[in-house]
């Protein structure tokens, strides 16, 4: 188990590493140049050798290789750079618009797995036929929708319609009910899809007959032995679209108006402050590194088999 907990640790450090050097020559290639956005206006009336200055004063005349070097001591120390366009520190930046985004996603996450039981459980539950194949149709739909259509499309029903959450001078909670949604929905679509089949799956496997012979309904078998054991490839797909939320987040604050990584990252977009650019890279490889590294370590505590000699994880 330690020598899996330490292999898992260091794949998790060279993705990190690999997408932080991918990051910054990507960045670093791309047309455009924050320094010449920002100070190039003629109403400034800076002189060639005041521009050349400024760009010695933010290191972008020094040599690609030691560029790197340096942005990777920086990393390593906490430091992110300055923000070109804003004349702060990033770190001070990400320090005002990640929280927001951070707990936007915990909710969405939280959300979309409480969607994927519900709609596993009852397609699970009910006897009516028709119904059962209704729900299993339901992931089909989700998935299928845009993140901005669904944000639109629930402000009009929820807001303009039915008056039920407003958009005008929200409350700190109620600002949250549509955005949580807007991401929840379609991120519990493939958790749904994949958790149906699983279920459906281990139903069919000889030990729910002999139990179900021995006596226990199909509902105790469900929660007492199914779940257990269709829920891991599920974990393992709700740790990849951790990214695909984070990536979502982005295009739902811009839709319902909400500060955070979404709204800097469009800026700085616009700006071509990399420096931001790099530090939301990074930030959002490591929390998805991190999921999935979590997903990983609890496979042994759903199956003790997985953590004994012998097993997968030894």
């Amino acid at each position: 188990m330690a020598r899996y907990l330490l292999g898992r640790v260091g794949q998790a450090l060279a993705v990190l590493a690999l997408t932080f050097t991918a990051a910054f020559l990507l960045l670093q290639v791309l047309p455009g140049d924050a320094i010449m956005i920002k100070f190039m206006s003629p109403d400034m009336g800076l002189t060639a050798d005041q521009i050349a200055e400024i760009r010695a004063s933010y290191g972008a005349d020094r040599p690609l290789w030691e560029r790197y070097l340096t942005t990777v001591g920086n990393f390593l120390t906490g430091n992110f750079g300055i923000s070109i366009q804003a004349g702060v520190p990033v770190s001070q930046q990400l320090a005002t618009n990640l929280p927001p985004t951070l707990l936007l996603a915990s909710l969405a996450f939280t959300a979309a797995l409480v969607l994927t039981i519900i709609l596993a459980a009852l397609s699970n539950m009910v006897g009516m036929e028709w119904l059962r194949a209704g729900l299993q149709s339901l992931p089909s739909l989700f998935i299928s929708v845009p993140v901005f259509w669904l944000g639109i499309m629930l402000i009009q029903i929820f807001s303009f319609q039915l008056g039920l959450v407003s958009v005008i001078s929200p409350g700190p909670v109620e600002r949250l009910v549509l955005p949580v949604l807007t991401l929840a929905i379609p991120i519990s679509a493939p958790l749904a899809q994949i958790l149906m089949r699983n279920i459906d799956q281990v139903l069919a496997q000889p030990f729910v007959a002999v139990a179900r012979a021995k006596g226990a309904s199909r509902n105790w078998v469900l929660w007492k032995h199914v779940a257990r054991n269709a829920i891991m490839p599920t974990l393992t797909i709700a740790g990849v679209l951790f990214g695909e939320l984070l990536a979502g987040a982005v295009v739902t604050e811009a839709v319902f108006g909400l500060s955070g990584l979404g709204g800097l990252t469009y800026q700085a977009v616009g700006n071509h402050d990399t420096a931001v650019l790099q530090a939301i890279v990074v930030i959002s490889a490591f929390a998805f590194v991190t999921i999935n590294l979590i997903v990983d370590l609890l496979y042994p505590v759903l199956d003790p088999r997985l953590g004994t000699k012998g097993g997968a994880l030894s």
